[in-house]
């Protein structure tokens, strides 16, 4: 069972001026030379699950050259048979607007998890090369579109932690201090059991996948690094205190964890060759599409950008 993309219809997106396109119920194959916008059809597909490119662009950076704005329309059918439609509109006048069946969004956030979808790239290397940030980024991303409630606590974090480091710059009191301490922990919770719960489920998907892909030549392993593995976020909190004085902004908290993947043992980061880190992003990718299949009840959208480069 899986989640269907029937029809996409494409104005002034990047090099698109005007597409309609009508998909297949299988698998859809898109060829082209170079420039030809091929990506950017997956990007359009992107805009209808997040409200945003799947790359570091912004809106106004995707309106085709010499225009005032773009639209991006999407027709789903869902396991059920149910008919959805999206359309995401940008112009550089009035902004981004999403609509979900001719209704308008309050908020772009309410819609994450609606068009659940998978992305595999080569750009995908980047989640094993990369530093922290990155990985943080993929797994919000991933656990966003399958848990409401995980996606209210992340930003309820980043509202809190944003206003708490300006704190830091201005010599703040221990009561003011300590409210934003507890703003955070409540939110950190949540956050931490649910990342532990489902890394705890990709771990072995991720070894069963990368054993397939390598013809079992290798074994990979992946680890979740958190300082709540520690301590509670208000017992670090308060013991790093003179330490986010001196640095200005807060130094402890969820919003450092990582997600560590080893072979033979050793971080694959450091001691990977490119073509083991292509396996292990990709076994990455599969053991998320995976767990969105079990959690949402259907299959996701998944897109393959470049796939046959690899």
């Amino acid at each position: 069972m899986r989640m269907r993309l029937d029809r996409l219809s494409i104005i002034n997106f990047k090099n698109i001026e005007s597409e309609d396109i009508s998909l297949s119920a299988g698998i859809n194959c898109f060829v082209g030379d170079n420039g030809a916008g091929k990506t950017n059809i997956l990007d359009a597909v992107h805009y209808l699950s997040f409200a945003k490119s799947m790359h570091t662009l912004t809106d106004s950076q995707c309106v085709r050259h010499g225009e005032e704005g773009f639209i991006v329309d999407g027709r789903f059918t869902r396991d059920d048979e149910r008919p959805e439609q999206v359309v995401c509109s940008y112009t550089r006048r009035g902004g981004k607007t999403l609509k979900r069946n001719g209704k308008e969004y309050d908020r772009l956030s309410e819609h994450v998890g609606s068009v659940p979808i998978v992305v595999v790239s080569p750009a995908d290397t980047a989640l094993i090369s990369d530093s922290a940030e990155e990985r943080r980024k993929y797994f919000n991303r991933f656990l966003s579109q399958i848990d409401r409630t995980y996606l209210a606590a992340l930003m309820r974090y980043n509202a809190a932690l944003q206003e708490r480091n300006k704190l830091l710059k201005t010599s703040p009191t221990e009561d003011i201090l300590l409210i934003y301490d507890a703003m955070l922990s409540a939110s950190a919770d949540v956050i931490y059991a649910k990342r532990t719960e489902v890394i705890a489920e990709m771990k072995p998907l991720v070894a069963e996948f990368y054993a397939a892909l390598s013809e079992e030549r290798e074994e990979t392993s992946l680890e979740y690094r958190s300082e709540l593995q520690t301590a509670s976020l208000a017992e670090l909190l308060l013991a790093s205190r003179q330490k986010d004085f001196v640095n200005e902004h807060t130094t402890s908290g969820i919003h450092r964890d990582d997600l560590i993947l080893k072979i033979g043992g050793y971080p694959l980061r450091k001691y990977g060759s490119q073509g083991q880190q292509r396996t292990a992003a990709l076994s990455l990718k599969l053991a998320e599409l995976d767990i969105m299949h079990r959690e949402l009840g259907e299959w996701p959208v998944l897109l393959l950008d470049d796939v046959l480069s690899e």
